[in-house]
């Protein structure tokens, strides 16, 4: 007599668990598909505003080439602080530069100032190309200072061939600083205990809770002397003997800018229109200045955000618990 073999009966948990991980799976799909299509919608809008980036700056571009089509003064501003990343960085005034040299209209560049300074690397950058530029071009390059030129701007303007200035303009500070806080004193006071754990015994000394070395504060100093006497260099070659050079002269203090056609460091009183209409011969003024329109700082956002919030996902997913509905570990 043989039994007869049933089949297992399902039971209502199992089918409540299958029902579970068959809709997960379905939901996980439709969200990946999602994904998938939000990030090509984003990539067309990416697009749709490069396009319009480039069509706006060729408009301008063209715009400023046919403004006149006889000789005119171009014209670049250099405004706030010199750094990379800022309008007032090294590859937008280049960029800036070059249009403005390779016009063939264009008699001669004037490079509007008005800032405190920045970086010595963006600065120097400037100051080669401008040198660069004028020997390929031979066009004339000329300083006109509004309210200031200090510190880094300084060692742009010393590459230009005649620096003019207002009577009451900022001119000099020919120095290098650095400059940090030190809080070691104001822990030991309170109780609290820093843990900076490096490897590399000098990695940390620049660290404002850590307490700083003589021999530390020396290297520091002799990387700023340095540096100091590369920016001397470049304003004694731009200026040459022009400059009426005293013990002052590179000890970080600035001028009026009347006191700094009297030391040499600029050549003569007059404003944007005086050096277009006296110097340069021509009156009409173009200004190439180069500056990051609304549609590029979107698009770097935008794309910004796109790769991060693509990064994200991609690591969700691949993460062994990454909460993901059928993954078991939460």
């Amino acid at each position: 007599m043989t039994d007869d073999v049933q089949p297992k009966e399902t039971t209502k948990g199992d089918c409540t668990t299958l029902e579970k991980l068959a809709l997960a799976a379905i939901a996980e799909h439709r969200s990946a598909r999602r994904w998938r299509n939000g990030i090509r919608l984003a990539w067309l809008v990416l697009l749709a505003f490069i396009v319009w980036m480039s069509m706006t700056h060729t408009g301008s571009t063209s715009t400023e080439g046919s403004v006149t089509s006889s000789a005119h003064t171009a014209v670049i501003r250099i405004e706030g602080e010199i750094a990379a990343g800022a309008e007032a960085s090294a590859s937008l005034t280049m960029d800036a530069m070059r249009s403005a040299f390779e016009d063939r209209n264009s008699s001669a560049i004037v490079l509007l100032i008005n800032s405190p300074g920045g970086s010595p690397v963006q600065a120097g950058i400037i100051n080669d190309e401008i040198y660069r530029l004028k020997l390929l071009h031979q066009k004339p390059v000329y300083v006109v200072v509004e309210e200031t030129c200090a510190s880094a701007a300084y060692y742009i303007a010393a590459a230009a061939d005649k620096i003019f200035v207002d009577k009451a303009s900022i001119v000099g500070s020919i120095g290098v600083l650095m400059d940090g806080f030190g809080f070691t004193g104001l822990m030991e006071k309170i109780g609290v205990e820093r843990r900076l754990m490096t490897a590399g015994e000098n990695k940390g000394f620049l660290d404002p809770f850590s307490p700083q070395t003589e021999r530390q504060r020396l290297y520091t100093q002799a990387m700023l002397n340095q540096i100091h006497q590369q920016f001397i260099a470049v304003v004694k070659k731009g200026r040459g003997t022009r400059l009426k050079e005293t013990p002052e002269t590179f000890s970080g203090l600035f001028w009026t800018g009347q006191q700094a056609v009297e030391m040499g460091l600029a050549d003569q009183l007059g404003s944007l229109d005086f050096v277009a209409r006296e110097v340069v011969k021509a009156e009409d003024i173009v200004d190439y200045t180069r500056k990051e329109n609304v549609a590029e700082r979107l698009v770097k956002r935008f794309g910004a955000s796109i790769g991060e919030g693509w990064m994200r996902a991609m690591m969700d997913k691949s993460s062994p618990i990454s909460g993901s509905p059928l993954n078991p570990l939460r």
